[in-house]
């Protein structure tokens, strides 16, 4: 049997080998192979890798017995003395992510805890980990909604979307329903609100107040029997009397209260 190769079987009594490589005192599963000679070429890239100086690219390129996600985990191990089972490499005051070889995501080294016990998958261009069986997308640690537009609710202020550290995302907007316009030159807020449709709620002065009128229409949908189910705004800037004041204050348009009166027929 070749060095770092053991045989394994399955519960159906199939033979298949699995390798493994001791650094540092440290006993590393290098997985599952359906042959021994997988198996061996297995171990004698990791050997390489954990006692030479190739970098991750070179090593990706050069290697093709191990996954990618190992080759990541035996670099950063042997370069910085951690060994986290996620394809994470530790930097200078912050570390990286390898989605891939050619996706490096830059998380603050506050999130190193996390991001160790929770892998980053990808779907339809969104990023998200599975946290106590729910699918959590990455920028919802943000305080970003998931519709949220970047360059309208949120920007990356260096312009780039793999740095993921809390300094390099600026929130704009937090919140459902509401739109920043430029409306001479200040900033107003939207409030809009789906239905069979997007209906305007209104136009208003502060951020707040369109975040409340948006709270109002989803109450005024749901008084006329309309059931989806809106999310709820949350304004923790103000007082609960002061929500109350604008609440009760706050204008919706016309066209709106009258698309809703079709729903008391």
């Amino acid at each position: 049997m070749q060095q770092g190769v053991y045989t394994a079987t399955k519960k159906d009594k199939t033979l298949y080998y699995r390798s493994s490589i001791t650094y540092k005192n440290k006993h590393i599963s290098l997985g599952s192979f359906d042959s021994e000679p997988k198996a061996g070429r297995a171990y004698s890239a990791a050997s390489s890798i954990l006692n030479g100086h190739d970098s991750i690219e070179d090593s990706f390129y050069h290697t093709y017995a191990l996954s990618f996600d190992k080759i990541v985990t035996l670099i950063n191990y042997r370069d910085n003395g951690m060994y986290i089972k996620t394809p994470i490499y530790l930097r200078k005051n912050y570390f990286s992510y390898f989605m891939d070889i050619s996706c490096e995501l830059k998380f603050n080294i506050d999130d190193l805890f996390y991001y160790s016990g929770h892998r980053i998958l990808r779907r339809q261009g969104h990023l998200y980990v599975n946290d106590y069986g729910m699918q959590v997308t990455l920028l919802s640690r943000y305080g970003i909604q998931p519709h949220a537009v970047c360059g309208r609710d949120y920007v990356f202020v260096n312009n780039d979307s793999t740095d993921m550290r809390y300094e390099n995302i600026k929130l704009l907007n937090p919140y459902h329903g509401v739109e920043i316009v430029k409306t001479a030159g200040l900033d107003k807020y939207k409030a809009r609100i789906h239905i069979n449709g997007n209906f305007v709620i209104g136009t208003y002065n502060t951020i707040e107040k369109a975040a409340i009128a948006y709270n109002k229409a989803v109450d005024m949908a749901h008084a006329h029997g309309i059931e989806k189910n809106y999310p709820e705004n949350y304004i923790e800037s103000i007082s609960g009397k002061e929500y109350a004041d604008i609440y009760t204050s706050v204008t919706v348009s016309d066209k709106y209260v009258q698309y809703l009166q079709q729903f008391d027929l």
